[in-house]
């Protein structure tokens, strides 16, 4: 039976660890905002009525519940990344890339109405933290791509040569 290969830090894992982790406390204070502040039942009754839902006031509530409830999630994702500071495990790493892969996607799985009715009630300032999380997860995935392609190994490690 063969063993798992030892990997070692880089110069660059710490660097990793750190933008990692940042990056995780960016997307947990936007997503927070967005999910707390900015998303409201009468913002939802709005959208829904840009999409001529048959009964968006009384449509309203529970979206807005179920739709906190995902925010909830990723909330709690983004937190989890903030143990890159202390963690190189491969399940921290892989819970992190998952969480910013998929909400790299918030633009596309939104509905355009929802951005729609959240600039009319807040202007750009209300779709700044989406922006800045949904943007920022692509950059952090094509990070994470780029380190694990390069190293072949999550945490910009290296694998211990075999003697």
């Amino acid at each position: 039976m063969s063993e798992k290969p030892q990997l070692i830090a880089t110069p660059i894992t710490r660097k990793l660890q750190i933008a990692i982790a940042l990056s995780s406390v960016i997307f947990t204070i936007g997503t927070t905002l967005q999910n707390f502040v900015i998303i409201n039942t009468s913002l939802i009754e709005k959208m829904m009525r840009m999409e001529n839902v048959a009964d968006p006031a009384g449509a309203a509530p529970s979206f807005t519940m179920w739709f906190r409830v995902v925010g909830c999630l990723y909330i709690l994702g983004n937190v989890i990344g903030i143990l890159a500071l202390r963690s190189q495990s491969r399940l921290l790493w892989w819970t992190v890339f998952t969480v910013n892969f998929t909400q790299a996607f918030g633009f596309v799985m939104i509905p355009s109405s929802m951005w729609l009715a959240t600039t009319d009630t807040y202007g750009v300032w209300g779709i700044l933290p989406s922006l800045i999380t949904d943007g920022g997860a692509i950059a952090l995935v094509l990070v994470m791509i780029i380190s694990m392609v390069k190293y072949r190994s999550p945490w910009a490690q290296r694998r211990l040569s075999q003697q």
